[in-house]
């Protein structure tokens, strides 16, 4: 039996891996409360009260497994704002390294991190895992920063297998609506509630779009594909099909039979998004890896749940006004 912890699990792409790991052979660890993110002593404590039971469910088990999914920055985050996200992940990882217990049983650390923004300002228009990294803004630094601070950890622990994945532009259901990102929930959104939704790039921008639960799937396959001293691995988690902004409307516009509200402008965060990029990881996909959905099946599924919450709306799902967003 392979115990399984996500932290961040509330999140979009947390959630999914959550749904990934819910499997005959996997016991998903969940702590007895909430972790409150803005206060670093009580992040201190309950990461070790949380590793403590944890510790302790992983001598019981076959395996032990971590997923970090934390974070609430996006592209437009200043340092500052990154800072509290970068804190945590090393209250987490101090404590881990001070755990001789797990060392007894079999276990693996997957980190989730941004594709778009650590090469934000490549000129390479197919982007492998050997390119070099490019960063544009803080967000891309500090997220170098926590892959720099999870690969400090490795060396500390040989021989364990850490994934460092760089996941392209996530979508899916559970995106939320207070972030300034993702295209394709702010478009569906837009159509169902007929309200005007702006971009801040041109139609011509070319993204790689992955779905949550595609992603997640790709993550635990690649981290349970890992030889078990295999140490710290570098992936590109995503969808491998480049899709442009001019393509999205299109998609929409069929699925819906409307037109979206588009309303566009430029704006400081306009630089921070490089025109175009492909990715195009160097190493084969498990063979357990599911395939990534179609742009049309995934934009398809967005337009049902948004339908769907907007029969039965929660407060926080009846944004007023424009909604404004990036193309990540």
């Amino acid at each position: 039996m392979t115990l399984a912890w996500v932290i961040g699990a509330g999140g979009l792409l947390g959630t999914a891996l959550r749904h990934a790991l819910a499997a005959p052979g996997t016991q998903l660890f969940t702590p007895d409360f909430r972790f409150q993110w803005g206060d670093e002593a009580a992040m201190r404590r309950q990461f070790r009260v949380a590793l403590d039971a944890f510790e302790a469910q992983a001598a019981l088990a076959d395996r032990w497994e971590i997923y970090w999914a934390a974070g609430l920055g996006t592209m437009g985050a200043d340092r500052a704002q990154m800072a509290g996200e970068s804190q945590a992940l090393w209250l987490l990882l101090s404590d881990l390294a001070s755990r001789p217990a797990l060392r007894q049983t079999p276990g693996a650390l997957a980190f989730s991190g941004s594709a778009g923004a650590v090469w934000a300002g490549g000129v390479d228009d197919l982007v492998n895992e050997d390119t070099p990294t490019a960063t544009l803004q803080p967000y891309g630094l500090e997220k170098l920063r926590q892959e720099a601070a999870v690969r400090q950890f490795a060396d500390g622990w040989p021989g364990l297998p850490v994934l460092l994945a760089r996941i392209s532009s996530l979508y899916g259901a559970n995106q939320g609506v207070g972030k300034r990102q993702g295209l394709l929930s702010q478009v569906a959104r837009s159509l169902v509630r007929r309200q005007p939704v702006q971009i801040f790039v041109p139609f011509d921008t070319i993204r790689d779009y992955i779905h949550a639960d595609d992603a997640a799937a790709r993550m635990v396959c690649l981290l349970r594909s890992l030889a078990p001293a295999a140490g710290v691995q570098l992936r590109i988690v995503a969808s491998e099909q480049p899709t442009t902004i001019a393509e999205i409307v299109a998609t929409f516009r069929r699925l819906a039979r409307a037109n979206p509200r588009i309303v566009t402008s430029s704006s400081r965060e306009t630089a921070l998004y490089t025109r175009r990029v492909q990715f195009r990881s160097l190493f084969a996909s498990p063979p357990s890896a599911p395939a990534c959905r179609s742009l049309m099946v995934g934009a398809a599924g967005l337009l049902a749940q948004e339908r769907l919450n907007y029969a039965r709306p929660a407060p926080s799902l009846r944004p007023r006004g424009e909604r404004a967003l990036s193309a990540r």
